[in-house]
């Protein structure tokens, strides 16, 4: 298994590493612990692309033979207990939009075409749905709600998080489904990490705008380089969480970076751009969503 850089944590690692059949992915522990639920984070370990692509790449627009993507969400659908059939995947375009999805939904984007855009946040109260989205540097975003049988992934990258997608996903929780924000378990996912998270002065000032002087500090700092600055996106999405009501201790805050461990993991900016998806994926399997 690639040897992986992690971020330090103050206790031990967030994140446990998984390999089953020669895939390799990550899991959150504090979600692990839920009944009834299923999630992972792939790596680029244990598929059959090729090229950049190589190997578990879970993205059909970026060069890749459709027949190997298929195969790589087999083999990913069968970790969660699942089909590919079973999966409903976002339509990613940097917004904060969110979708309630159903079992009428299931298959768009990995064996039905979809029939809607402009999404970048899932939620559902039904079981045997798996929700995905894909990254490549980008902050995933796991909600599972306790009490009410709820899970949802939100694609959070700079616009997003500015847009707070993850207090709307608490929001949209509360209004569709009745959750209380004390009840729900989130984890921010592997993404890239400050140190390699340089912006223009435009986005830090966007960030600027959006989160008081008390959570600025631990978000933004000054860059290398005149103009430049160093961007947190995990602490930014973190503290829109404990905006929005969710209980700090009951948010897991990823300890690895994408960019860190281009090996391992699918990095845009690592790879310039050279590279397949990575997948986030959350699954209800029954009815018992209990910590």
């Amino acid at each position: 298994m690639q040897e992986i850089k992690r971020i330090k944590a103050t206790t031990g690692d967030v994140l446990k590493v998984q390999e089953q059949d020669g895939i390799c992915y990550l899991t959150f522990p504090a979600l692990s612990a839920c009944r009834g639920i299923r999630h992972l984070f792939s790596t680029r370990q244990g598929g059959v692309s090729k090229g950049v692509c190589s190997t578990m790449n879970l993205s059909y627009t970026r060069g890749d033979a459709r027949e190997a993507v298929d195969e790589n969400y087999r083999r990913i659908a069968a970790l969660l207990g699942c089909t590919p059939a079973d999966m409903v995947c976002s339509d990613q375009t940097h917004t904060a939009n969110i979708r309630i999805v159903t079992a009428q939904d299931k298959g768009k984007g990995t064996v039905r075409e979809k029939d809607y855009t402009d999404v970048d946040g899932l939620l559902t109260n039904e079981c045997g749905i798996a929700l995905a989205t894909f990254y490549a540097d980008c902050v995933p975003v796991y909600f599972a709600d306790t009490t009410k049988g709820v899970i949802g992934l939100a694609h959070s990258g700079w616009k997003g998080t500015a847009e707070k997608i993850a207090a709307r996903m608490v929001q949209k929780m509360e209004a569709e489904y009745g959750c209380c924000p004390k009840d729900i378990l989130a984890a921010i996912g592997p993404s890239i990490c400050q140190d390699c998270y340089e912006v223009s002065e435009d986005v830090a000032a966007r960030f600027t705008e959006v989160f008081p002087a008390g959570a600025r500090s631990g978000i933004l700092r000054q860059g290398r380089q005149e103009g430049k600055y160093q961007l947190n996106l995990w602490e930014a999405v973190r503290v829109t969480l404990c905006q929005a009501g969710v209980l700090p201790e009951h948010i897991s805050v990823t300890d690895i970076c994408t960019c860190c461990n281009p090996k391992l993991l699918f990095s845009h900016r690592a790879s310039r751009g050279k590279r397949g998806n990575l997948g986030a994926f959350i699954i209800r399997q029954d009815n018992a969503l209990e910590q």
